[in-house]
């Protein structure tokens, strides 16, 4: 019997697995339905997307404009090794606009917006508030979830695109006033090198981290347990799911875009 212990755990381990898998699955079907079906909450929505959007913006700002000056050293540094110091801006443009600029300002918006979404949604559940929404004939999937899914999946693009001109704008800083280059020539070099599905390839990947992110907020929120250590294991697990799924949804989305 000892001896199928370890088997036996990993059994467990795999049907606890599957069963998170179909419940997560099941939380998306419902979710997709309730945001195409009426009724719909406007205030809801609107609301969400000051929170998750317009909130959002100095922390992606911040991490983007260090990310672009930071990337622009680093390149310079590593192509001086070959005498390449020439392809600083391409390199600083194609490297915001396709990775750093969606999976690091996604990953700041996880850490605000998942852990936000997830701590007042089990809020809301232990204090039997989610309980009084289905007294009054209201749906809580409807009326918390879909207006915040879809309010991330529509401003988080817009929150990478301003993060990617920030994170090229700091790339231009580092570049003109410490490495040495002529401003219009970076701009130029810049411009004519960036192709469109370079930028779209980023905004398709930050509308899908933005679905991620809220609705791992949501789902870990309704399924928190009672008390306020429950609220913060939800919370925990919430930043860390949407943390985990943005960075491998971000290679499969890779794979897809550019594999040719």
């Amino acid at each position: 019997m000892n001896a199928l212990a370890p088997v036996a755990g990993i059994g467990r381990s795999t049907l606890a697995a599957v069963a998170s898998l179909g419940r997560v699955s099941i939380f998306v079907a419902q979710t997709l339905r309730h945001i195409v079906t009426p009724p719909f909450y406007p205030r809801e929505f609107w609301t969400a997307v000051i929170a998750i959007g317009w909130l959002s913006l100095p922390v992606v700002g911040l991490t983007a404009v260090f990310t672009g000056a930071a990337l622009a050293l680093q390149i310079f540094d590593g192509s001086a090794r070959f005498s390449a110091e020439a392809v600083v801006p391409q390199i600083v443009a194609i490297g915001m606009v396709r990775e750093l600029g969606p999976v690091l300002g996604s990953l700041m918006v996880a850490a605000r917006v998942a852990s936000s979404i997830a701590a007042e949604i089990g809020t809301m559940k232990v204090t039997e508030q989610i309980d009084a929404l289905v007294t009054l004939s209201t749906n809580p999937m409807k009326y918390l979830t879909a207006p915040r899914v879809l309010a991330a999946t529509l401003t988080v693009p817009l929150l990478v695109a301003v993060g990617d001109a920030i994170g090229i704008f700091g790339g231009y800083l580092v570049g003109t006033t410490r490495l040495g280059f002529n401003e219009i020539n970076y701009l130029k070099n810049t411009v004519n090198f960036l192709e469109f599905w370079d930028i779209g390839s980023g905004l398709v990947k930050g509308a899908v981290f933005g679905f991620i992110i809220a609705l791992m907020g949501c789902y870990y929120g309704m399924n928190s347990s009672r008390g306020a250590q429950g609220v913060g294991k939800a919370t925990k697990a919430a930043v860390v799911s949407a943390s985990v799924l943005i960075l491998a949804s971000n290679y499969l989305l890779t794979e897809a875009f550019f594999s040719s």
